[in-house]
């Protein structure tokens, strides 16, 4: 079985499967319960300055999104950061990190944004020997209202200068933590490095309304007959955090910046996504909240097998899949494709034909006896058929090799060339002039 054990940010863990900062990272009982369960770290949920607790709703927290078989793929959380006392949450973390002291113990905080709060709630921190800190700068309700979270992530020069009070006066490593809600994640990410930020984590949730009730006509979940925005979060949001990694993982001004990958990761296979595009570690929450803490179990036998099939560890497979990332104009336009359909394995539903007939270029027929087949002289390996086919590899797409002829434009398929030289960009005639 392979070895999972993993150093990050200078932090080791058994295995790279952390649970994020959020509802069952809140007490002891729960983390407690999470290491039992074969957990390598916690982010311990967001604290706040020393003082009255926050507020949070006493309602409805969560608006859900399932799939047609009422599969959850998605939350909308209005909940903030602990309401319970700093005293008590500290405690409860300095007694669990020396019961547990081979686990990762991360504590997420999120405070005022001026230095004196951060030196503050810092030192108490680092009395409890808890082994880093991640700087929650992506929650985009409640308290973002208040100054914080989203509101200091949106502003690379909030982070930056945050992140350098963080490593001034703390002796613990620094994560921090990114939102989502913005144009160009790598511009937090720049800032972060620039601060002396020992790692990112992200994707933190995405601003979203979930639902409309259309008896009551009220956002759900609805306090007292009102909805807002909240975060959200589950396996809907992994493409997006996927790309916002990647991002982060291919650009020059951070690459080799540790990642803490956080979105959707259910499966074994969404955490080894989450590394192959750089990632050293991942954050779960959704799942647990789902399945409970015990689906842990899963994706570390998954990952290991995995890892043991294909030769890799975790830091071998951490950013294996970077370099094949790439600009759609860096990608090859003499790449041709053609969709084949196996009629064995063809059940004849006709969803490809419906697709392809209705939505896209009628490369598909209908032949009598509802045997289907592709019209290669119609076909621009579009991958619609494919992606609504319910029977795994009925269809698959098919590559024409070199020297052959394109059906459908009656060309020869040449070596590569891509946008930067094609006769139909402006630009490259211009250069080629």
């Amino acid at each position: 079985m392979a070895n999972l054990t993993t150093t990050f940010a200078g932090i080791t863990s058994p295995n790279p499967f952390w649970l994020a900062s959020a509802p069952p990272t809140d007490k002891a009982y729960n983390v407690i319960r999470a290491f039992q369960a074969g957990w390598g770290g916690v982010v311990w949920k967001t604290l706040g300055s020393e003082g009255p607790p926050v507020v949070n709703v006493n309602g409805p927290r969560y608006g859900a999104v399932w799939g047609a078989d009422r599969r959850l793929l998605g939350l909308n959380n209005i909940e903030l950061i602990t309401d319970r006392p700093l005293e008590i949450n500290l405690q409860e973390i300095k007694q669990v990190k020396r019961d547990w002291p081979d686990r990762a113990m991360v504590v997420s905080l999120m405070v005022p944004c001026d230095e004196p709060s951060w030196i503050a709630i810092l030192k108490r921190v680092e009395e409890t020997e808890a082994d880093g800190v991640e700087l929650n700068f992506g929650c985009p309700h409640g308290m973002s209202e208040r100054g914080m979270g989203s509101a200091v992530g949106q502003v690379p020069e909030y982070i930056e200068m945050v992140t350098r009070w963080c490593k001034q006066h703390s002796r613990m490593p620094v994560i921090v933590k990114l939102t989502p809600n913005i144009t160009d994640i790598l511009k937090p990410a720049e800032a972060a490095k620039r601060g002396g930020a020992d790692a990112v984590s992200l994707i933190n949730t995405i601003n979203s309304i979930t639902s409309v009730n259309l008896d009551s006509f009220a956002p759900e979940p609805t306090i007292d007959g009102k909805g807002a925005h909240g975060g959200y979060c589950g396996p809907a949001v992994k493409p997006i955090a996927l790309s916002m990694v990647s991002e982060i993982a291919r650009n020059p001004e951070t690459r080799g910046l540790p990642i803490s990958g956080i979105g959707g990761v259910t499966t074994w296979r969404d955490a080894a996504e989450f590394l192959a595009l750089g990632a050293g570690n991942v954050q779960v929450c959704t799942a647990a909240m789902t399945y409970g803490f015990k689906i842990v179990q899963e994706m570390i036998s998954g990952l290991s097998q995995y890892l043991d099939e294909k030769d890799l560890t975790v830091a071998t497979l951490s950013g294996r899949a970077v370099p094949n990332v790439t600009t759609w104009n860096q990608l090859n336009l003499n790449y041709v494709t053609k969709a084949r359909i196996d009629p064995a394995a063809c059940i004849g539903c006709g969803r490809c034909y419906a697709a392809c007939e209705d939505t896209s270029h009628q490369a598909i027929a209908m032949l009598p006896g509802r045997v289907f087949e592709v019209k290669d002289d119609e076909c621009v390996a579009c991958n619609l058929c494919v992606n609504v086919c319910p029977v795994e590899d009925c269809i698959t797409m098919v590559e024409l090799p070199l020297g052959a002829t394109d059906p459908r434009t009656g060309r020869t398929v040449e070596p590569y060339a891509n946008w930067t030289t094609h006769p139909n960009n402006p630009m490259a005639a211009e250069a080629a002039e």
